[in-house]
């Protein structure tokens, strides 16, 4: 199997000073690279946390050295104006020497109505990733920047530290609209779903030999029914599917939603317990669909240090093999 394996850092489910010390240990561990979600709100009340990703990232970048870094993903629509976006990846890539990618999506509704002013609908979503993403590029190119769009203004700005190698730009794809935005406009197709349509409309729109970087969540226990509870107490809202997820608009949403998921349904579409082959048969259909990179995610805080234990001595090595 020719997948490159990250590590995710899961805001949701963790405070700030661990999440910076698990990355550590998933860079010493073996982890090729390790993704951030960015949110204001957890899925789940049973979550519990939603500190900044991007103060996160900021300290992740100091005290590692090797380990790639990625938003996974921000929304640069509503809760943050695209010029601010540019600012923040830039100094990101700088604290982090050029390991970090910029990982962009249209957003959801949990997080960017925080803000005001309603939740558009996702076709106004693409315009306005459209235009965020020719802001950014804008104004990596160092020079003063004014524009007029539809949905942004940016008056006079100029990005003042800028790193020599700008950040790879990754867009998050769920259909045929968002991966043609992401074919023309991204250097790194970004999606949790290992659909084979999703990189054939990737290609034909100008993606085609750019990597694509999925995510898998996993729930490790040696105890499997400790790992069955622990994913359907924090993970049931996983099986709702994009274009629900996007639109509920906060963990109460999510919990009446996924009210009637059963433990048996959650461990049918997350490997649940501690059998290395049973991960790396989840790991095939986003080979099969012509992914080159997969963040896993472990289910629940307090089980990061025995997951990426287990990565170290069992897990990599298997999915290598496979």
């Amino acid at each position: 199997m020719n997948l490159t394996i990250g590590y995710t850092m899961m805001c949701e489910q963790a405070g700030p000073r661990q999440l910076v010390q698990d990355v550590v240990a998933a860079e010493e561990a073996g982890f090729a690279f390790a993704v951030i979600s960015d949110h204001y709100s957890p899925w789940l009340d049973a979550q519990g946390h939603s500190p900044y990703a991007w103060s996160v990232l900021g300290a992740a970048a100091w005290a590692t050295e090797r380990i790639g870094l990625m938003t996974y993903v921000t929304a640069p629509v509503k809760r943050y104006h695209p010029a601010v976006v540019a600012q923040k990846a830039a100094t990101v890539q700088l604290l982090a020497q050029g390991r970090f990618t910029l990982g962009l999506g249209s957003g959801e509704n949990l997080n960017e109505h925080v803000t005001g002013g309603g939740w558009p609908p996702a076709n106004i979503r693409h315009e306005q990733l459209r235009e965020a993403v020719e802001i950014i590029r804008e104004l990596w190119q160092g020079d003063y920047v004014s524009y007029r769009g539809t949905h942004f203004q940016v008056d006079s700005a100029k990005i003042w530290d800028l790193p020599d190698v700008l950040p790879d730009l990754g867009i998050a794809v769920s259909g045929k609209q968002s991966c043609t935005l992401a074919g023309e406009l991204a250097d790194v197709m970004v999606a949790v779903e290992p659909k084979p349509e999703l990189g054939k409309w990737f290609d034909a729109a100008g993606g085609t030999g750019k990597p694509r970087v999925g995510q898998l969540p996993v729930s490790f226990d040696r105890n499997r029914d400790t790992a069955i509870e622990r994913a359907h107490e924090q993970f049931r809202w996983f099986g709702g599917g994009w274009k629900v997820n996007a639109e509920l608009p906060g963990p109460p949403a999510f919990d009446a939603a996924s009210k009637f998921v059963r433990p048996e349904d959650v461990a049918e579409t997350i490997p649940c317990g501690a059998d290395p082959e049973a991960i790396a048969k989840a790991l095939q259909p986003f080979a099969d669909a012509g992914f080159t990179h997969v963040a896993l995610v472990q289910v629940g805080g307090d089980a990061q240090r025995p997951f990426i234990d287990f990565a170290e001595k069992e897990l990599l090595a298997a999915v290598r093999e496979a």
